[in-house]
């Protein structure tokens, strides 16, 4: 029998390194029903990241395709690659009955937010501006004037967190995850 309620769709935002993949991971976990929106992108997998499952990775060409066909929801340039968000899954998951996390970027968000106003949003800042240069650092992935651009971008990003419904302060990745639960659990 198929569900005849829709779905909810949360717009999870956060400037990079803030943890949001952590975050999400921990919701997944404690709410497997939840169903996670799988984002295309430019960018080179990270270690670890499978495609298919943490993104689609595609060539800029491939990418610029699928923008003239149509096929995203919302899509934007980050730090020189592309991110989107294919419209397909969203739609079946939700009409399915299905709730669905979208991690995304503010620019980006701001467009699903515009096009779905009973979307809930969800803003994730860091606990200060040095834990989420300590954090960037951590990780190692970055060149010194990529990881200088992902901070001067954060502290551009932080600006939006009033345009969200919700702001989550991550602090701790559990109770994050618990205060995201909890809005999800309301909303």
């Amino acid at each position: 029998m198929k569900n005849t309620d829709k779905g909810k769709l949360y717009v999870i935002s956060a400037p990079s390194g803030t943890g949001k993949g952590t975050i999400i991971a921990k919701l997944l976990e404690l709410r497997p029903e939840l169903r996670l929106s799988v984002s295309a992108t430019t960018r080179d997998p990270r270690e670890g990241e499978e495609h298919g499952i943490n993104y689609y990775f595609v060539t800029r060409e491939d990418f610029e395709d699928m923008i003239a066909r149509g096929e995203f929801h919302e899509y934007a340039e980050y730090v020189g690659e592309y991110y989107g968000t294919p419209k397909k899954p969203i739609h079946e998951h939700v009409e399915n009955g299905e709730s669905v996390l979208l991690e995304i970027e503010t620019q980006g968000a701001m467009q699903v937010m515009m096009m779905n106003p009973d979307a809930v949003s969800i803003f994730i800042v860091p606990p200060s501006l040095e834990e989420l240069e300590r954090r960037l650092r951590g990780r190692g992935t970055d060149s010194e004037d990529k990881l200088l651009h992902r901070l001067e971008r954060a502290r551009l990003e932080l600006d939006y967190q009033d345009e969200y419904a919700h702001v989550v302060v991550n602090d701790d990745v559990t109770r994050a995850a618990e205060e995201i639960l909890g809005i999800i659990d309301n909303g």
